[in-house]
């Protein structure tokens, strides 16, 4: 199996514009390898951008050329120096991914170097609707997120995107957390994708589609990529996998306001987004900050979820507001934006996620399943401009 050494002696022989090795450039990131793949970048001023285009793809070719290396995805990022041109955002400088381009990329981009081209900007993208950047047999996009982690948002997500399923509805769910993905241990799923021609095929949970990147790297292997990296293997695991046919794609996001978000925003039309909070200030603080965030870039908040709202013990069912009670619902009335329910913080619920064996679809007459199927419906009403479905779903039955 190649080593990162192996693969930076390769390197060696790729010259950079100047004529320099590209490895003495000071242009490569750390060269990560896992199981024969391998990922790095290169981080160029952008007025340098297009001559470095042809070193980038010379060293994709000397990197899948190296014994022992299965894969590889390379990344061209432009930094544009604080005075060099637009002005940068607060901080010094702004980062660009010129280009992204891999074979048998980690976030199951097929092989044949197929490239990739984006770019993040804080600017309210123009009208997706009328750009028409759907998702092809995929009728609407949600996005699932929090503006910190620990709030059990993929939780959230697993069990609303099984909620709406039980309603009726074909439902697609896409684990976008790269650097934390927790969808396949919460729906107990394991196994890789395959390939049809261009198009990597989903796995299949509990009747819905399921995509994530933890489906193809290790559990314990951290991701440690540069933001062009994260954009490139969202943008495939949107556009190269075989969604259709959905009424509704659901997307885990990971917690934050950056580039992740924003690729979202930019590359498909979110029918709109539902935020997962705590009651305590710290996470209503994060959670204003998500808000504020999508509506910045034109994608409507369908609601506000607070998340461990109560404790429920198990022995006596006596409640306890452990964090605080009702700052998520007051959070919503004052933004405006519409309050989906309170989940509460609950033995099973941790349990059955542990265990990949989901609330909704394991338990689905408990009390806390008919929580999460509420949410799903307030979410299914605001899809469907205020007409639930009448479609009459299977019953699950885990026996």
């Amino acid at each position: 199996m190649a080593t990162a050494e192996d693969v930076k002696a390769r390197l060696a022989q790729v010259m950079a514009p100047d004529g320099r090795p590209v490895t003495q450039a000071g242009v490569l990131s750390e060269i990560l390898v896992s199981d024969g793949k391998v990922y790095l970048s290169l981080t160029v001023d952008a007025r340098e951008a297009q001559a470095w285009e042809p070193v980038r793809a010379a060293v994709e070719r000397t990197v899948r050329g190296t014994p022992g290396v299965t894969s590889a995805l390379v990344a061209l990022t432009a930094e544009r120096k604080a005075g060099s041109g637009p002005a940068a955002p607060q901080g010094g400088t702004s980062t660009t991914p010129v280009r992204v381009s891999g074979q048998g990329a980690p976030a199951g981009a097929p092989a044949g170097g197929h490239s990739h081209a984006g770019h993040t900007h804080a600017a309210p993208p123009a009208d997706p609707q009328k750009e028409g950047r759907g998702l092809p047999g995929v009728g609407a996009i949600i996005a699932v997120a929090s503006g910190k982690g620990g709030v059990g948002k993929s939780t959230l997500a697993a069990n609303l995107a099984l909620g709406l399923a039980s309603l009726g509805m074909k439902v697609g769910l896409l684990d976008a957390d790269i650097y934390g993905p927790s969808v396949p241990r919460l729906l107990g799923l394991k196994g890789r994708p395959t390939a049809e021609g261009r198009m990597l095929q989903p796995l299949e949970s509990w009747g819905m589609k399921v995509m994530s990147i933890g489906f193809l790297v290790e559990e314990e292997t951290p991701m440690i990529w540069r933001g062009p990296m994260v954009m490139s293997a969202i943008s495939q695991m949107l556009k190269e996998v075989n969604w259709a046919p959905l009424d509704v794609l659901v997307v885990d996001m990971p917690p934050g306001t950056g580039d992740a978000q924003l690729t979202m925003a930019q590359q498909v039309p979110l029918a709109g987004a539902v935020i997962v909070s705590t009651p305590q200030d710290l996470a209503l603080i994060d959670a204003r900050r998500g808000i504020a965030m999508f509506e910045k870039v034109n994608v409507p908040v369908l609601g506000v979820v607070e998340n461990m709202s109560y404790f429920l013990c198990p022995h006596c069912g006596g409640r306890s507001d452990i964090f605080g009670h009702g700052g998520a619902r007051h959070e919503a009335q004052r933004l405006g934006v519409p309050f989906l329910g309170e989940v509460p913080l609950h033995l099973t619920i941790r349990e059955t996620s542990d265990a990949g064996r989901p609330l909704v679809a394991t338990a689905p007459d408990s009390a806390e399943a008919e929580i999460y199927r509420s949410i799903a419906r307030a979410v299914q009403v605001a899809l469907t401009g205020g007409k639930a479905s009448t479609r009459q779903a299977p019953r699950i039955v885990v026996e």
